[in-house]
């Protein structure tokens, strides 16, 4: 079976602002740098994603806030956007925003639907993971829950899903969506929410009702790096996936959990973050995987290119093309190899610590017991 890539110059229309950090050229970026690397071709198509329906939409969100999203695109917006979480510096209420967020949800369920139907391994689409969305309002620069979307869509289907976050932010607006059901596990790795937006995703959040132990939250200190991370992800995920048996597997890729954001406090290096995809791969289960955070943008079209390769299994030169070279530096973001050869380690032993005490309380407290 083979992967397949979800892209279209459309999701380029969906732009928050010149001022805003989250920046849509990143996934232009991507796409050419992919390209530029071969990964593209009869092994590997690219996809052009069609918008989600109101239908597919209103498993996860509430009419009333699908009806604001669309009357600012159609420039007819209420007063009580504020209700919404809309209009806000994180969240602006620009010409786009419904379309843009359709269109980007329906990549993340032709994904899913890919997989399952058996056509392809994995599907990549870079313009999802938009995992802060709640059923009424709009958080985190996120206005519609893609991941979320996607795996209700799968659970409908009858299927298994779990949801494995490497975002630094806690993906909190898929563990709401999800908190109170057995048939969805998520595992959230982010820093702590001591430092970091949204403030949740503590160890003890761990599901409720039929839910409970199906909600896996690792959060780390500001600093961690490569070592650390890598073992607690080897400790928790591969157990809790060997637990649990998914049906898929939808991976949030966020970006921003690489050394050098300026969002978030991390310490990841590119190269540990290809080889965390490779675990996910690995598990041999259908694998939707989802963009996300991400504010360093060349970064982001790095450890992108680096995982679909990963999801190709090719090896691509460590040395960027020429003509994509040129391309990055014309759009201010040039870059000049994949990814450094040396990962991050350090020796603080408070940062090791207090990953123990958290991987301890999970194993007493979830599926993982």
């Amino acid at each position: 079976m083979k992967p397949a890539f979800i892209y279209s110059d459309n999701f380029l229309k969906y732009d928050y602002g010149h001022s805003h950090p989250f920046k849509m050229i990143r996934l232009k970026l991507t796409r050419e740098l992919i390209n530029a690397s071969r990964l593209l071709g009869s092994d590997s198509l690219e996809l052009t994603p069609q918008a989600a329906t109101a239908e597919d939409v209103l498993r996860c969100h509430s009419q009333d806030y699908l009806d604001v999203l669309k009357s600012i695109d159609e420039a007819a917006p209420p007063d009580n956007l504020l209700k919404y979480g809309l209009g806000l510096g994180d969240n602006p209420a620009f010409k786009g925003v419904y379309e843009g967020s359709m269109l980007a949800s329906g990549g993340s369920l032709m994904a899913a639907r890919l997989v399952m139907s058996g056509e392809y391994s994995s599907v990549f689409n870079i313009a999802g993971g938009l995992h802060h969305a709640m059923h009424s309002r709009a958080a985190g620069f996120c206005y519609l829950n893609d991941p979320a979307i996607a795996i209700a869509d799968a659970v409908y289907s009858g299927k298994r899903v779990a949801y494995i976050d490497i975002d630094a932010h806690h993906g909190d607006g898929v563990q709401a969506a999800f908190y109170h059901t057995d048939k969805v596990l998520t595992i959230s790795f982010h820093e702590s929410g001591r430092f970091l937006f949204p403030g949740t995703g503590y160890v003890e959040e761990t599901g409720s009702g039929d839910g409970k132990g199906f909600s896996i939250n690792m959060s780390f200190l500001p600093g961690t790096t490569d070592d650390i991370y890598e073992e607690a992800f080897d400790e928790i995920v591969p157990v809790a996936i060997d637990k649990f048996k998914p049906d898929l597997i939808v991976a949030q890729l966020g970006a921003d959990s690489l050394k050098g954001d300026p969002l978030s406090h991390l310490e990841l290096s590119i190269k540990s973050f290809g080889e965390l995809v490779q675990k996910i791969r690995n598990f041999g289960v259908p694998l939707v995987a989802l963009g996300g955070g991400g504010y360093d943008v060349t970064n982001v079209y790095r450890a992108w290119t680096l995982a679909y390769s990963v999801l190709c299994g090719k090896n691509i030169a460590m040395e960027l093309p020429p003509d994509f070279r040129a391309f990055a530096s014309d759009n201010g973001y040039p870059a000049d190899v994949l990814y450094e050869p040396e990962k991050t380690t350090s020796d603080n032993d408070d940062l090791r610590k207090f990953v123990k005490a958290e991987i301890e309380y999970l194993k007493k407290e979830t599926l993982l017991k």
